[in-house]
């Protein structure tokens, strides 16, 4: 894992649900894997190094709390400046407080905002000062269907993954004369452990206005990322690709 010269992905959030599903896939297109998890226990993490590297990829599992800008910065200092090739960045790690606008209390509007959009600023920042050095990278934002459309009782969740649209378009900007492109991918309703928690007949409306009537995959939304962070998309950046079956057109 410490060979320089293999090209390395950096997945946050990637100890379960679509960043682990992202994970598995870039390891298996090539890439060296480093996965974050949260700081408070490994989780589900040690498991998805175990299945990667069982399948002949590369990966390691590491602490991160992106909110935590110092920490963040740390984190770049040690693990990647110098230690890997840094080729690509994931911006997965996101949480949700969610609840009607009226009742929502600051620290819960506070808490969301500084994971999903801030601490994906941070990587972003922190990552593209190493891709400025190798004159290349690729940079995908996992933002959602809630940052283009809205979602009652979600106001702090669709405002930081819409803000999250406006970062990746800034930053293509900014990074594309260094070889840098940056994009974004805007899942739908996909089949996860949060997901499965939703009432049946939550679940039935969502279905009747998926013209493709049915939930995506976490693998769905992983073959999107590794198009984007291919040789194949070597000509995208600055946009939006959503994966929701049809439901937001």
């Amino acid at each position: 894992m410490s060979n320089v010269k293999r090209p390395t992905a950096l997945v946050t959030g990637g100890s379960r649900g679509i960043g682990e599903a992202v994970a598995k896939r870039l390891a298996a297109d090539g890439f060296a894997v480093i996965v974050t998890y949260r700081p408070h226990g490994q989780g589900h993490a040690p498991a998805v190094v175990a299945d990667i590297e069982a399948a002949g990829g590369h990966c390691r599992a590491l602490p991160l709390d992106v909110a935590d800008r110092p920490g963040v910065t740390a984190f770049f200092k040690e693990h990647i400046e110098g230690q890997v090739d840094l080729e690509v960045l994931v911006n997965n790690a996101g949480i949700t407080k969610d609840g009607l606008l009226i009742r929502m209390k600051d620290e819960e509007w506070d808490q969301v905002l500084n994971v999903n959009l801030a601490g994906a600023f941070t990587c972003l920042r922190e990552a593209a000062r190493a891709m400025i050095k190798r004159r290349s990278g690729r940079i995908v934002n996992i933002t959602s269907i809630a940052g283009q459309m809205g979602n009652a009782g979600q106001a702090n969740y669709s405002a930081s993954k819409a803000g999250l649209i406006g970062l990746t378009k800034t930053a293509a900007m900014e990074l594309a004369s260094r070889g840098i492109t940056v994009n974004a991918v805007a899942p739908g309703f996909i089949e996860t452990d949060m997901t499965a928690q939703l009432p049946e007949a939550v679940k039935s409306m969502l279905m009747e206005n998926i013209p493709l009537k049915r939930a995506g995959t976490v693998e769905d939304v992983a073959s999107a990322v590794a198009f984007l962070v291919s040789k194949d998309a070597a000509y995208i950046t600055g946009q939006v690709l959503a994966v929701n079956g049809g439901l937001y057109r």
